[in-house]
This record gives structure tokens, sequence and C-alpha cells, in this order.
């Protein structure tokens, strides 16, 4: 304690702890930007529904076009935890930067080689095993979806320097903007009513991503300008070995985590009733995120205020909330008439596919609540700059949930959408107790750090 006093004034941070109402300002506009974006795929999946052969895009678009979308793209979601916890000066930026442009370009290199060349069919028809009426029409649509990762990478990146300088905000607007994109092609395609579905909900989910990456590469330039160039140096600078140890972890786990798309899509197709599972698999599982989507927003909220006083206990406390918050919406959802609502009316799904959506959506009742402690365990490890928990805990949800649908394809006594959702739940549980059981002591340690700042506060005050 004697030493701690010699390194620390009670100038070194706030003179009151963190609060709830400071982590919910910072939480809500993150999570209307995740709930706005989720809005994105049960509109994209309303209007294919509506427009001819239905059965057969939602299936294209579901099973085969987003799931590989975000399988290539798997490297660089982390690009947003990653740019809040290090963009902290003008060097450290430059070598994200430098980094961002590079994956992306490879990646974007890599969606072409699966949607252009021959290697689409070896990874469709022989990996997935896609239904045959799905194939090419999806392929048309992996084409249009080309510039999806490098504007992902691009976006996300930038986004991590708004929320690290306080401009949180920003990132909801940026969504706004997509959707408005998403929602004018979206429109264009349904009043024209003669273009395939799957081409429509590409080209307007390429239209909004692109929109939104152009708007946040505007936002971001007086930030970089007025904060990040005027920034001290960090007194340990970033380099490059040091950032791959950081990085490494997280992108192995959006990319296990993100296996688990062509994996569920795989299996689905081989399952009872798998057109029927596949055409529900995209309507479903946008609900669901929705739901989730408030709980994924709380892991960048961790990462960027975990540095403040007292953070552990708000923190515990905001947690507690936001899980019972969650896990009681889509309670009220599925257990009232919104549930036939939201699938036969405002999805229009026919009524015999709207019947299997509203009773496999009993199954997904743990997922949301359990985003929400996994986003506030991965932050505690993310602000500990010892992410390969993470990486393991994913590992976990793979396994976890691979086993299960090989189960559910061994037996075939099961409509595939049920047994996806099961895999899926099972699976987060397994990753949620993962990442508890490796976060404790890094939030242990920060408990500890409050302990020390509060009674160094205390004697400051008495003096």
């Amino acid at each position: 304690m004697g030493n701690m006093r010699l390194q620390m004034t009670a100038t070194n941070f706030p003179q009151s702890p963190l609060s709830m109402r400071r982590i919910a300002q910072t939480w809500w506009p993150l999570a209307a930007s995740w709930l706005l974006m989720g809005l994105q795929l049960p509109a994209v999946s309303a209007v294919v529904a509506r427009l001819p052969d239905p059965k057969v895009n939602l299936a294209a678009y579901g099973g085969v076009v987003f799931p590989l979308s975000l399988i290539i793209e798997a490297p660089i979601i982390m690009l947003l935890a990653a740019s809040t916890a290090l963009s902290k000066d003008w060097d450290s930026y430059l070598k994200l930067r430098r980094f961002m442009l590079r994956a992306g370009a490879l990646l974007t290199a890599l969606h072409v080689l699966v949607a252009f060349t021959p290697l689409y069919y070896a990874v469709v028809v022989g990996l997935i095993g896609a239904p045959a009426e799905i194939v090419e029409p999806a392929r048309v649509g992996l084409m249009i979806m080309t510039p999806w990762t490098w504007a992902i990478a691009y976006r996300r990146f930038n986004q991590g320097v708004l929320i690290r300088f306080g401009l949180s905000r920003s990132v909801g607007v940026g969504t706004v903007i997509r959707l408005c994109a998403d929602g004018l092609v979206l429109a264009v395609g349904y009043s024209m009513g003669s273009v395939p579905g799957v081409v429509v909900a590409a080209t307007a989910i390429i239209v909004g991503v692109v929109t939104e990456a152009v708007y946040v590469g505007l936002r971001v330039q007086p930030v970089l300008r007025d904060h990040l160039k005027q920034a001290e140096p960090i007194e340990s600078p970033l380099t490059f070995n040091a950032f791959l140890a950081f990085y490494v972890p997280l992108a192995m786990t959006s990319l296990l985590n993100l296996l688990v798309q062509p994996i569920g899509s795989a299996a689905l197709s081989r399952m009872p009733h798998a057109l029927e599972s596949l055409a529900v698999w995209p309507v479903v599982s946008g609900l669901i995120f929705m739901l989730r989507s408030i709980g994924i927003a709380y892991n960048e909220v961790v990462v960027a205020l975990l540095d403040e006083p007292g953070a552990a206990a708000s923190f515990r406390r905001f947690t507690a909330l936001l899980t019972a918050l969650t896990s009681g919406l889509l309670l009220i959802v599925v257990a009232t008439p919104l549930a036939g609502f939201w699938f036969g009316r405002v999805s229009a799904l026919t009524p015999p596919l709207a019947m299997l959506a509203q009773r496999a959506l009993w199954i997904a009742l743990p997922i949301p609540g359990l985003n929400v402690l996994q986003s506030w365990y991965q932050g505690a490890i993310v602000h500990s700059r010892h992410t390969r928990g993470i990486t393991e805990a994913v590992g976990i949800f793979l396994l976890t949930s691979s086993a299960i649908l090989w189960a559910g394809v061994a037996w075939g006594q099961v409509a595939g959408v049920y047994v996806g959702l099961a895999a899926f739940g099972v699976g987060s549980l397994a990753q949620t107790a993962w990442l508890w059981r490796r976060s404790r002591p890094a939030i242990q340690a920060v408990r500890t750090r409050d302990v020390a700042q509060g009674a160094i506060i205390l004697e400051c005050g008495v003096r």
C-alpha cells in the first residue's frame, strides 16, 4: 500500500466511482445501434418472404450467403474490441490501421475465390450439402456480397476509435444511416416484384454496410485530428508481436464462433424438413439476434470503462439487470401472441413455417441472457490483455454445439431448426461457464484495485 501511494495520487482517477448511470449512458447508444442492426435480418426476411419463390430464396440467403459471408469476415470482426482497447495514441492507431487494410484485402480476395471460382461448389455442395434448389441462387447472392468484408473491417476499426473517445452515439447514427440505405433497396426490390429475393437481400445488405462505412470514415476524421493525434504516446509502444499476441486469440474466437453457421447449415441440410428449417432459420435467428444484440453491445462498454474506480461492483449490478431484461423480453414474445404476429404477419411466413418458428423459439429462451454474461466476462478478459481464455471458451461452444448437431443428424427424427437452436443454446451455456472461470482473476484484480483506490480517496478526503 505504501508503494501504491507513491505511484498514485487523487488526481490519477475520478473522485467518485463509476456509476450505473455512466454505464447506461455509454451502453444505450451501442445497444440501440446493435438493436437497429438486428432489425436488418428480419426486415430482409420479411421482404424476401413476399417475393417470388420465398422458400428457396430465404433458404439460399439464410443457409448459404449470409453464413459464408460471416465466416470469411470472421478474423476482422474483433477489430471493434481491439480498436476500442488499443487506439490510445497516434502510433498505435497507425499500426492498427495498417493491419486492418491488409487483413481486409486478403479476406476480400478469399471471398472472390469462393464466390467466383469452382471452389464455391466444393464448399456449398461438397461441405455444406445445400439442397440443389438453392445452390445457384445462393451463388449470385454471394457474388453481390463481395465488398462486405472490407467495408466491415473499415467500419468496425473506426467505430472502436469513436467509442474510445466517448462518441458511442455516432455509432448509433451510422446504424440508422445503414438501415435507411437497406430500406431504400428493399423498397425498390419489393416494388419491382420480379427480382429474386436473394438478389434483393444481398444488394440491400451491401448498400447498407458500405454507406455506413463511408459515414463512419467521415465522422472519425475530427477525432483523429483533434484527439488521437494530440494524445500523449503510451509508455510502452504497441509492437506488432504484442498486437498479435492480443488479437490472434480474438480473431480465432470470431472464426470458431462463426464456424457454427456453415456447420449448422450443413447439419440442417441433412436433417428432416431441411428446406423448411433452412427457410425458417434466418427468420428465427433474426428475432433472437435483436435481443442478443442488447448484450453484445455490452462488451465494448466493459472494455472502455473497466479502468474507472468502483467499476467491478457497478458492472456486476448492471449485468444482473441487463440479463433479467433480455431474458424477460424474449419470454414475453414467446409466451404471448406476439410470436404469432411476428412470424405470420411481419415476417410473412406461411402458416406451417410460422408454426415451426414459434415452437422453435421456446428452445432459445436462455440465449439472450447468456449473451449479457458473456459480454461481461469477455470484456474483463479483453481488459486484462490475456485473451486466450476467450478462444478456449468459443472452442468449447463449437465442440458442444457441433456434437449436438451431429447427434441430431445421426438420429434423424427431429426437424433441423429444433436441433440447431438446442445446439446453440447448450453451446452458449458451456461457453459462458468457461468465460466465468477464466475471467475470475481479471475481475478480482479490478476489485483489488478498486479497494486500493477507494482507500486512497478516503485518506485524501480525511487530510
